[in-house]
């Protein structure tokens, strides 16, 4: 088959909630059987299998006629060389694209929506008939980009990780968190329940979540809270949001910084006092971690890079 161009591009995948249940059970009948022990519906894992794979099938056609196809499963992001012309296509949820995000270094990303009966898809602009028209526009550069501002955590030991929803910095069970947290020209001890630092893509997720408790406590006590964080913080916005988790004031511990504004000029800055077991993770994927034990220092600031959504 001819290809109408050389373009080298990279389709990022993930395994089926189907496929992962095989790899638990060795095999479709046991994770069959499994599920419906359990009153389960396994009809609605296979439905939602033979989509994706469906999906998968037209869309790898399509960009074969495009250029030179590599599919990639993110398991593998972590350690992929992206060349610097490559075009990425993500098929799969919102978290896919997220995650696909940290890892591609400001080149654009096509994110496609394999089930959109199923999946609302804040990220995923196209469907899988957009899929030919779309790249032959990326490649010919007449398509519009939207800038997404990532969050990064950089350590005293020279690591770094990018967070392009949020940040999660604390213990890793429910042990209290202890560290020493500064903003600007104040700083204070604490002990928590963790903090989360959260990106404007990303206000619409824990943010919101956090936003929506003050709220309700707010009002429970006769003082409702009314803010217009929310319609303010865009996905380019220069700036973060940190917010401490069940801050417990005592003798040794303060809880006054709980909640404010990070940017480029005011990074967060957090001392772990934690002997063992302190972590940060990004986008909820704890596997995918730094350590953040006793001493290690950890600065929280805008990315140094960005995010491009084709749009």
């Amino acid at each position: 088959m001819k290809r109408l161009t050389e373009n080298k591009i990279i389709l990022i995948t993930r395994t089926t909630r189907l496929e992962e249940l095989i790899v638990r059970f060795n095999t479709m009948e046991q994770a069959k059987f499994y599920i419906e022990h359990l009153g389960a519906d396994f009809s609605d894992y296979d439905a939602e299998h033979r989509q994706y794979k469906d999906a998968l099938r037209e869309t790898e056609a399509q960009l074969r006629e495009l250029g030179r196809v590599q599919t990639l499963d993110r398991v593998f992001l972590t350690n992929f060389m992206f060349g610097p012309e490559d075009t990425v296509v993500v098929l799969g949820q919102d978290g896919l694209v997220a995650n696909t995000l940290k890892y591609v270094d400001e080149r654009p990303i096509v994110a496609v929506n394999p089930d959109p009966r199923r999946w609302d898809g804040v990220l995923l602009p196209f469907r899988v008939p957009d899929v030919r028209a779309i790249v032959t526009e990326v490649f010919a550069g007449l398509r519009s980009m939207r800038d997404i501002t990532m969050a990064q955590a950089s350590l005293n030991n020279g690591l770094k990780l990018y967070g392009v929803n949020d940040l999660f910095i604390g213990h890793r069970s429910h042990v209290s968190a202890r560290y020493e947290l500064a903003v600007g020209q104040k700083h204070e001890r604490q002990s928590s329940s963790g903090i989360i630092v959260s990106t404007g893509l990303g206000s619409t997720g824990w943010f919101t979540s956090v936003l929506a408790g003050a709220r309700g406590i707010g009002t429970a006590l006769g003082r409702p809270i009314e803010t217009d964080l929310l319609k303010d913080f865009r996905w380019e916005s220069k700036y973060l949001y940190y917010t401490v988790r069940e801050p417990f004031p005592s003798r040794t511990s303060s809880a006054s910084l709980v909640f404010g504004k990070v940017t480029g000029k005011d990074p967060l800055t957090l001392v772990s006092q934690m002997p063992e077991n302190g972590v940060i993770f990004s986008d909820g994927i704890e596997a995918d971690y730094l350590e953040f034990n006793s001493g290690t220092r950890a600065v929280v600031t805008v990315a140094d890079k960005k995010g491009r959504l084709v749009v």
